[in-house]
């Protein structure tokens, strides 16, 4: 006992990091310490940690006298919700947070730890990067993370919050998680920094025009969720976290299972949501939030593609994941983003057994050179992919379009939709009917007297024999037409009867997906 008490008192300063005038620099910037942010982070008195007595190996460089206990980074096992994670947060105020061999250890032991228990993971970023005194160890115990990164992929969740900088070969492990959070102003992520940019395009770009919490958010779609600070994009992973299992193995955590729907289940402001107009938009977060328990929308990638929203809720308290087009935005057609953005998140869904509500109302994809020369046709290929191989309850509702290939790619029941509903004012066909009949009557068109009268009278001759969802329900495609209001009730009806829905594991090793 004494010996332990004489430790601790000799190495204080150590145990809370680089120190009193580094924190105070770490405070001046607007950030957190390491052990700040888990105490935010972690419900309170839960954090057990591990490793904390570990100090570097490096005796070149007159590190020897530095031995600051933990080498940077804070690790250990914690509960969000009650629920156990595994976590690791890096400590700026010790040398830069820099990436050690018994840095990179310590996290490597944390991973392995969080798969053979099977919890997630999140790993709270801020380091300067590796450890230039330590060379290729270093380097080494990157690629140790990011190997374990891969081979956890799929069977625990893992959520990577940026706090500061993250640069150079480090920015691969967050890329390999399932979640990106980043901080406005103080975070920032790129491969190569303002200097190398400088130097080798001589572009002139600020580090956070670069890689900064906005520009991930907006341009690249790395970021999943930002937040203004440290304590709200904290509150936000805990947040997060409650709609997520701790592994593939269970489900999401809820206090109840699918419960039979009653007459608070009836939303008659559905009715009023849709435009009498086929061409007039509308916004599809009055639908999200229409079908879904009451303040239960979290809304990923909100700035990113804008015109196809995913997110996660509940229904009758259950997890779902939402993938919807936003007529809003481009009319609410897929592009490459738009594609990239829901696939993944259908992958993820489906990898961690969260059923999956689909939203229908797209005019197709979106035309042009740009489109198709970035790939739009592999790109949507990744979409359709992702509903084809996902075995998590799938249900499908048309709000108004689904025209063209893009039909088939959202969820549709000929690739393996478990229900599928339309409402009346559905139009499901190759085409839209005006176009349609343009090209189909073009030569009656053209010889009528009055052309505006008949191809009026042709458009509704097309979409009462074409479009009508009535036409795709006598085949079988459509499960039922239902009404808006009636919606939230059948859906639920449906969740409740797929909850049984069994994987049958396939012989492949693994598909090949166009990625």
């Amino acid at each position: 006992m004494k010996g332990l008490e004489q430790y601790r008192e000799r190495h204080k300063a150590s145990l809370e990091g680089g120190g009193a005038a580094r924190l105070e620099a770490q405070h001046r910037k607007g950030k957190l310490s390491a052990r700040e942010r888990l105490e935010i982070l972690l419900d309170a008195g839960s954090f057990e940690e591990m490793g904390s007595m570990v100090t570097h190996r490096c005796t070149d460089f007159g590190l020897d006298k530095d031995l600051i206990l933990g080498d940077g980074v804070v690790t250990g096992l914690g509960k969000i919700n009650g629920m156990t994670v595994a976590v690791f947060s890096q400590d700026f105020t010790v040398l830069g947070g820099s990436l050690s061999e018994t840095h990179a250890e310590k996290i490597v032991k944390l991973m392995d730890l969080a798969l053979r228990i099977g919890v997630p993971l999140i790993g709270l970023n801020d380091s300067g990067g590796a450890r230039i005194q330590e060379g290729v160890t270093s380097l080494a115990g990157y690629a140790d993370i990011f190997y374990r990164n891969v081979k956890a992929s799929g069977l625990i969740p893992q959520i990577s919050v940026i706090m500061g900088p993250c640069a150079g070969g480090a920015v691969y492990s967050p890329a390999m998680t399932d979640w990106i959070f980043m901080v406005e102003k103080t975070s920032y992520m790129f491969v190569t920094g303002p200097n190398v940019v400088k130097t080798v395009t001589h572009e002139e770009v600020s580090s956070e025009d670069l890689g900064g919490a906005h520009t991930h958010a907006t341009r690249s779609g790395i970021a999943h969720f930002t937040y203004p600070n440290e304590g709200e994009c904290l509150m936000a992973v805990r947040q997060l976290m409650a709609y997520l299992p701790p592994n593939c193995a269970e489900p999401p955590r809820s206090g109840h299972g699918w419960s039979e729907p009653g007459p608070g289940d009836l939303r008659p402001a559905l009715d009023l949501v849709v435009p009498d107009s086929s061409n007039t938009p509308y916004d599809m977060h009055q639908v999200v939030q229409g079908l879904l328990d009451n303040d239960s929308w979290m809304e990923v990638q909100p700035e990113f593609a804008e015109n196809i929203l995913i997110g996660f809720g509940r229904m009758s308290g259950q997890t779902v994941g939402v993938v919807a087009n936003q007529p809003m935005v481009l009319a609410g057609v897929l592009d490459n983003n738009a594609s990239k953005k829901a696939a993944r998140f259908v992958r993820f869904c489906d990898a961690f057994r969260i059923p999956l509500l689909v939203l229908v109302d797209v005019p197709g994809f979106l035309p042009g050179t740009d489109q198709e020369w970035n790939g739009i046709i592999t790109n949507g290929a990744k979409l359709l992919y992702a509903f084809a191989e996902a075995t998590v309850p799938r249900v499908t509702l048309i709000t108004r379009k689904a025209y063209g290939g893009a039909y088939d790619v959202m969820n549709s029941k000929h690739i393996g939709a478990d229900f599928n509903f339309a409402w009346p004012c559905a139009e499901i066909a190759v085409m839209g009917p005006k176009g349609a009949a343009e090209i189909i009557f073009k030569s009656e068109i053209a010889s009528s007297n009055n052309p505006e009268e008949t191809l009026n009278q042709k458009v509704n001759e097309y979409t009462e024999k074409f479009a009508s969802p009535y036409i795709a329900a006598s085949r079988g495609f459509i499960d039922e037409v239902i009404l808006p209001s009636e919606s939230r009730k059948r859906i639920l009806r449906a969740f409740a009867h797929l909850q049984s829905k069994a994987y049958v594991p396939s012989p492949r090793k693994h598909g090949n997906i166009p990625l």
